[in-house]
């Protein structure tokens, strides 16, 4: 059968650099750092006392108090993009076949403040087991999309992807099958995390991921950079609206991008550690290029998964040599993790949202917070360093990859009828 074309009509973001997808942009083009001290709970006693905390956002401004309280900050967060991304691709649901609309979603944790919180009360009661009754509904991290589904009532495909951090990219590439395939007109798709919390900060800290740059936060998210330490946990959630191309050209939908491939892979290699090859990395970008059924010299923007950890900013590089050869040095590479940090689950989704601005907007944001050439790093690679560029990007490519090996890889191109 032939495949469907899938396009992207519109946009959510929820980041710490901007709390809509035009504030997203512009702190990314700017080169704005979203790292700053922990004000949700007191982290002197933690090793990292720093994260990329969303800024100014009240979910008050959007749902009632009562209804909000119902929802662990990860479902608020999706249901405040979902509803931009609906909005921005003027669809009419009214008007619609609301059966052949669904929503896929990412959370590599979900509802973890609420698992969290419950615990803990529980621990310092008089140990009777008294409960939320919301508990189970909040924490799941299945929710969002459920939520999402119930106030647009969209009756599609609906569940959660879970890959650690390449949990949104998979509800994208999931999202791009369903409707290559003819199961669906239109998938609101993406992925949302709230993980800065005692245990999400305390848990990582534990493995030695995170940074410790406590005495300069905003230059702690360094990829690349010879002196990285660990990445920095960020927040947020970032929706895209997929749809069927003729569906799209039907109602004269505004397109940002077609969605032209995916492709995913295994490291089976190690729970948290890279394979220090790449060798997961290189398969899931050969993948993508072969579904999409074009040649690396077609693409003109990478933004890796770069997450500024010491060995994963290597071994994703190493990959992207193997795979693209000397044309290496004719992409534009960059890590916008550098001003977001890592939003784990949503990681995919934002960064497919930058991409996808890249071709749009012709400009490749940049990695900030370089210093020092790591001399691991071929100095020849063009990684962007500290200043957008300018570029026509016709196509763009984005890499998330999870703990536990999980990787993939997104190609979107500038639409063409």
């Amino acid at each position: 059968m032939e495949l469907k074309r899938v396009v992207v009509t519109g946009l959510g973001a929820l980041t710490p650099i901007g709390n809509s997808v035009e504030e997203y942009w512009e702190g990314l083009v700017d080169g704005v750092s979203g790292a700053a001290p922990i004000t949700y709970f007191d982290a002197s006693d933690f090793k990292t006392q720093f994260a990329c905390e969303l800024k100014n956002f009240n979910v008050t401004d959007f749902y009632d108090r009562k209804e909000a309280r119902k929802m662990d900050r990860f479902t608020q967060y999706a249901m405040v993009v979902a509803d931009e991304a609906i909005a921005d691709s003027g669809l009419d649901l009214e008007k619609e076949d609301t059966t052949r609309i669904g929503v896929i979603w990412g959370a590599g944790i979900g509802g973890l403040e609420t698992f969290q919180n419950e615990v803990l009360n529980y621990a310092e009661g008089d140990g009777s087991p008294r409960f939320n009754p919301f508990f189970i509904p909040k924490m799941i991290a299945d929710i969002a999309p459920g939520q999402i589904s119930i106030k647009h009532n969209l009756q599609g495909p609906n569940f959660t992807t879970v890959s650690a951090c390449a949990s949104s990219a998979n509800s994208i590439i999931d999202s791009l099958n369903y409707i290559r395939l003819g199961q669906a007109d239109i998938l609101v798709t993406g992925g949302s995390e709230a993980a800065v919390t005692i245990a999400g900060v305390g848990g990582f800290n534990a493995m030695h991921a995170l940074s410790t740059r406590n005495d300069d936060p905003k230059t702690a998210s360094r990829p690349f950079d010879k002196d990285r330490d660990g990445f920095v946990l960020g927040e947020g959630a970032g929706a895209l609206i997929l749809e069927e191309l003729e569906h799209a050209k039907a109602r004269g939908a505004k397109i940002y991008a077609e969605v032209i491939g995916g492709g995913l892979s295994a490291d089976a290699h190690h729970i948290t550690a890279p394979h220090p090859e790449g060798r997961g990395a290189k398969n899931v970008m050969l993948n993508c290029l072969k579904n999409a059924g074009i040649g690396p010299e077609e693409v003109d923007a990478v933004n890796m998964h770069g997450t500024s950890t010491p060995l994963g900013d290597v071994a994703e590089l190493k990959a992207i040599q193997s795979v693209f050869g000397e044309y290496s040095y004719k992409l534009n590479i960059n890590s916008t993790k550098s001003m977001t940090g890592h939003l784990l689950g949503a990681a995919g989704a934002i960064e497919a949202i930058a991409s996808i601005l890249s071709i749009t907007k012709g400009i490749v944001p940049p990695t900030i917070n370089h210093f020092t050439d790591d001399d691991q790093i071929d100095p020849n690679l063009n990684l962007t360093f500290n200043k957008a560029q300018k570029r026509d990007v016709k196509v763009a490519m984005s890499n998330t990859f999870g703990f536990g090996g999980h990787n993939a890889c997104i190609l979107f191109r500038k639409y063409e009828d």
